[in-house]
């Protein structure tokens, strides 16, 4: 047996596990496997997402996890609607709705904060 053929587990920290969990499951529409003392766990197609709580975290400034969308505009729009506010990072050259487009023009990200300031992205290939 090795990792390569291990399923991976997935964890993002948060201050205030209440509002994580309702930010994942309402305005990003995860389906909430479980909740133990120690996480929230949600269902990312299969992967375990596990949110614990830090009572002292600080978000990194890079991005901790991201989905490969289909379509990128829909889903900014779709998550627009619920509320999710897009970042725009000077110098990207993003679209107005926060869409960067790679140079090569094979990769579209959107990025986005949950309520921690943990970076999340969307990207279209």
């Amino acid at each position: 047996m090795s990792l390569a053929q291990s399923n991976p587990v997935t964890f993002i920290h948060t201050r205030d596990r209440e509002r994580a969990k309702s930010f994942y499951a309402n305005m990003l529409g995860l389906a909430l496997g479980h909740e133990d003392p120690h996480a929230v766990v949600f269902d990312l197609n299969g992967i375990p997402l596990r949110i614990t709580t830090i009572p002292d975290h600080h978000p990194l400034p890079h991005t901790i996890l991201g989905w490969a969308v289909a379509d990128i505009v829909a889903m900014v729009g779709q998550l627009r609607q619920k509320g999710v506010t897009f970042q725009i990072y000077e110098g990207f050259g993003q679209d107005e709705l926060g869409i960067w487009n790679s140079p090569d023009g094979k990769a579209k990200v959107a990025w986005f904060n949950d309520p921690d300031g943990n970076n999340l992205s969307l990207t279209q290939f």
